[in-house]
C-alpha cells in the first residue's frame, strides 16, 4: 500500500501539462484547491471534477496510476465521513443507538469526501507532471515578492521541494523495512487497530535512521557541488513563459470564475 502513494512522484511522459511552466501548474493547483472550498452545491463539484478530468486527460498519466494513491487516505476519508455524519447537528434522519444521522451531516460528509478526493488527485497531478527542479524554480519565482520582507525565498522553496520529494522515498524505505521485519517474524496485520498501531512502533527507529542518513547524503552531495543558496545563483534553464502558458492562465481564470458563480449561485 505504501508504494501506492503518488504525491511527490514524477511520471515521465510527453504531454501538454508536462510542457507547461511550473508556475502555471502551481497557480492552477492553488486556485483549484481554493475553488473546492468555495463551492456550495452539486453543480460546482461536477464542474470541478470535469475540469480535473480534462487535465488528467491532457497529462497522459494513466488514471489507474493516479487513483491508486487514494488507497493510502482511505482511513482519513472514512474518519472524516463518520465524524461529520454523526456529529453534525440538524434535522434527524436515522437514529443509531445514541448517535443521530442528520440531513446536514449527510450533506457535510459528502462535501468533505468529494473535496478530499479531488484535492488529493489535483495535488498529485501537479507533482506527477512537474520535475523537482522545475517545482523548486516555480516556487522560488512565485515567492519572489517575499524577498522584500527578507524571507529566504530560495531556501524555503528548496526545503518544500525536498520535503515533497522525500515523501515517496520515505514510503519506499518504510515498505522495505516492513518486508524485512515480516521476514523475521513480525506481524503487522493481526489484532485490532491499537495492536496494529503498537506493531508499527518498531518501524520508527530504523525509519528515522534511514531518513537522517539520506538527509546527510543529500547535504554532502550539495556541499560537494559547492551549493551556497540562492544569493547570486544563476539557472541553466531559466523559466520563460510561452504562448501556451498564457492560454493556460486564461483557461484557469475562466474556470475559477465559472465554478465560483455556478457553485455558489445555482441551486442544488
Amino acid at each position: 500500500m505504501l508504494r501506492d502513494i503518488t504525491l511527490g512522484q514524477y511520471y515521465q511522459t510527453d504531454s501538454l501539462l508536462h510542457r507547461l511552466d511550473s508556475r502555471v501548474k502551481l497557480t492552477a493547483t492553488l486556485l483549484f484547491i481554493i475553488s473546492l472550498f468555495l463551492v456550495n452545491n452539486l453543480w460546482g463539484y461536477v464542474m470541478a471534477a470535469a475540469f480535473l478530468a480534462v487535465c488528467i486527460r491532457l497529462s497522459h498519466v494513466p488514471f489507474r496510476y493516479m487513483v491508486k494513491g487514494m488507497r493510502t487516505i482511505l482511513f482519513l476519508l472514512l474518519f472524516a465521513l463518520v465524524f461529520n455524519l454523526f456529529l453534525t447537528p440538524g434535522t434527524p434522519v436515522v437514529r443509531l443507538w445514541k448517535l443521530t444521522v442528520t440531513k446536514e451531516g449527510i450533506r457535510m460528509a459528502a462535501q468533505i469526501a468529494v473535496r478530499l478526493v479531488l484535492l488529493i488527485i489535483g495535488s498529485s497531478l501537479m507533482t506527477l507532471t512537474t520535475t523537482p527542479n522545475h517545482l523548486t524554480d516555480g516556487l522560488e519565482s512565485l515567492m519572489k515578492p517575499l524577498k522584500k520582507l527578507r524571507v529566504p525565498v530560495h531556501e524555503v522553496a528548496m526545503m518544500m521541494s525536498i520535503a515533497l520529494r522525500f515523501i515517496p522515498i520515505l514510503m519506499e524505505e518504510t515498505d522495505k523495512i516492513m518486508k524485512a521485519q515480516i521476514a523475521r517474524g513480525a506481524d503487522f496485520e493481526s489484532g485490532n487497530l491499537i495492536q496494529r498501531a503498537k506493531a508499527m512502533v518498531p518501524l520508527l527507529v530504523p525509519l528515522f535512521i534511514a531518513a537522517f542518513r539520506r538527509a546527510n547524503d543529500l547535504a554532502l552531495a550539495m556541499e560537494a557541488r559547492c551549493y551556497r543558496g540562492g544569493e547570486g545563483r544563476t539557472k541553466m534553464k531559466p523559466l520563460v513563459y510561452q504562448r501556451r502558458d498564457y492560454m493556460a492562465y486564461a483557461v484557469l481564470l475562466l474556470y475559477f470564475a465559472a465554478v465560483i458563480v455556478i457553485g455558489r449561485i445555482l441551486p442544488i
